[in-house]
């Protein structure tokens, strides 16, 4: 999955179309995601963490297992009730919030750090960099990050795409180069690179729960109509059938960058 491109020809992504399957078959980043955020001082215990875009809270659930004090905001008000049903399942304390992250509600500094999983490209990068500035502070931090499949060296990634391009050739997210450049272009004049990491790990799957994951994605569940969602959901279950077991890995690539406000 390319991180790039907000809409695919001009259709924007209805997220909380794919709360469930969301929920059910997405997977956060593993556990070595967050030992090197942690390592970076990321969500560790007592911090104060503000996650933008939460979808189904992964990512503020597992700072809250590791006791930081987690406030989390998203856009959709299906995605927020989700995340909030999953925290208590859980019995977590994480405060949940709907919308933007281009209009946070803090009027001080409130937070220690920010994180934005897999969604800083959907963002109005300089509004959201002037909201966190307000929210953290001057010496606050944030980071971004992605976990994505990697089509160009995993075969599973490569046929599922053209699958997904078969259903909707507007996609604009497919054959992902892999790329993660050290210094992202868009930080120029607003912030400064203070740490990142890329690497890259296998991710398990069955036939059902990779069939979930990518109807959870932007080019299927989130702007499909129900019932192509439903013919390519049929066809993606015919193609792993007849090609890979019913176990298998996704190679994804991991990435983060830690970022500090221009002075």
């Amino acid at each position: 999955m390319n991180p790039s491109g907000s809409h695919d020809g001009g259709t924007p992504a209805d997220w909380g179309r794919t709360s469930a399957d969301y929920a059910t078959h997405r997977p956060g980043p593993p556990a070595s995601f967050y030992e090197r955020l942690a390592e970076l001082g990321i969500g560790v215990a007592g911090q104060r963490v503000l996650d933008l875009a939460t979808g189904t809270g992964v990512l503020a659930r597992q700072f809250a297992r590791q006791g930081a004090v987690v406030h989390a905001v998203d856009v959709s008000a299906e995605q927020v009730e989700t995340a909030r049903r999953l925290a208590a399942d859980e019995r977590l304390d994480v405060e949940f919030s709907i919308g933007p992250a281009e209009s946070l509600p803090w009027t001080e500094p409130t937070f220690d750090v920010a994180t934005a999983n897999q969604c800083w490209l959907y963002f109005d990068k300089p509004r959201v960099v002037g909201e966190l500035r307000r929210v953290l502070g001057p010496r606050g931090r944030f980071a971004t990050s992605h976990f994505s499949w990697v089509p160009r060296l995993d075969p599973v990634a490569r046929a599922t795409e053209e699958l997904v391009l078969a259903f909707n050739p507007q996609w604009s997210s497919a054959d992902w180069s892999g790329e993660v450049p050290a210094r992202p272009r868009w930080v120029e004049g607003l912030v400064e690179v203070i740490d990142w990491f890329v690497y890259d790990e296998p991710i398990a799957f069955t036939r059902e729960s990779w069939r979930g994951r990518i109807r959870a994605c932007r080019g299927v569940g989130a702007t499909l109509p129900d019932d192509e969602v439903e013919a390519f959901d049929a066809a993606h279950a015919e193609l792993l059938e007849r090609t890979v077991p019913e176990t298998f890995t996704v190679l994804h690539r991991i990435d983060a960058h830690v970022f500090a406000f221009r002075a």
